[in-house]
Parts: structure tokens; sequence; C-alpha cells
């Protein structure tokens, strides 16, 4: 058997595996995600209701909202929804990397919109002013 036979085998096994691309969609990848920030974000629920609940029973203070305790979960819920949001989107055919940044900037943005309106209502709960949200109404929200 001579190299030259050996080398040129090799060497079509590997120009055939580097070829070779997988076109999975990424079911595994959303799901993770779907449940990562269903499991997240049923922690935080409970954390910031406990907190309601300590306010309601002692007085205990609601805010300074952004503890590490619940700030993790916040933060699970965030990375959650931006995986699944980066899997749905790569199984309509877009690309790993386009798919992951949109949906990063998605998921910060409502994030950061959603945290600032219960910092808003925690405000509103500890001074007494909370009403009833009125989501007709979206001039109360900006």
């Amino acid at each position: 058997m001579a190299t030259g036979d050996l080398g040129g085998d090799l060497d079509a096994q590997l120009y055939y595996l580097a070829v070779a691309t997988f076109m999975q969609p990424p079911y595994l990848l959303a799901g993770i995600g779907l449940a990562m920030s269903v499991l997240c974000g049923l922690t935080f629920a409970r954390l910031v209701q406990n907190k309601l609940e300590g306010w309601k029973q002692d007085r205990l203070a609601l805010l300074p909202l952004a503890s590490g305790t619940i700030l993790l979960p916040y933060s699970g819920v965030v990375i959650g929804v931006t995986l699944f949001i980066g899997g749905s989107l790569q199984v309509f055919g877009f690309s790993a990397g386009v798919a992951l940044l949109v949906s990063f900037v998605l998921s910060v943005a409502t994030a950061g919109a959603l945290w600032v309106q219960l910092e808003r209502l925690m405000t509103q709960v500890e001074n007494g002013t909370f009403s009833a949200v009125d989501f007709d109404n979206f001039d109360q929200f900006f």
C-alpha cells in the first residue's frame, strides 16, 4: 500500500467532512430558551409577590427592586427569551448571528421597559397612589 493512496483517501474524507453541513433547525435551542424563561419567570413572579406580601404585612421597603435575588431570575428570563426568539428565527432561515442579535436587542429593550414600569408601579404602591392599570391608555406608560 503506497502512502499516496492512504493520504488521498484521508484528504477526500476530510474534504467531505468540511463540506458537510448540518442543516438541522435549532429546536433544542428554542426549547431550552422557552423552559429557561418560564422557570425563571415563575421564580421572579414569586419573589416580587413575596416582596409585596412583606410590604403589606410588615411595611418592608419595596424599593430598591434591583437586588441580586431579583435580578438573577429576571436576567434568566431575558436570556431565555433571547434564546427562544433566536432559535425560532433560525428555524425560519435566519443565520445564527443575525437571529441572536435581533432577539437580544428585542429582549433587552422589552425587559428594560418592563423593569421601568415595574419600578413605577412599586413606587405607586409604596406612596399609596396605586390605581388600577388602564392598558387602553398608553400615555401613562411613557
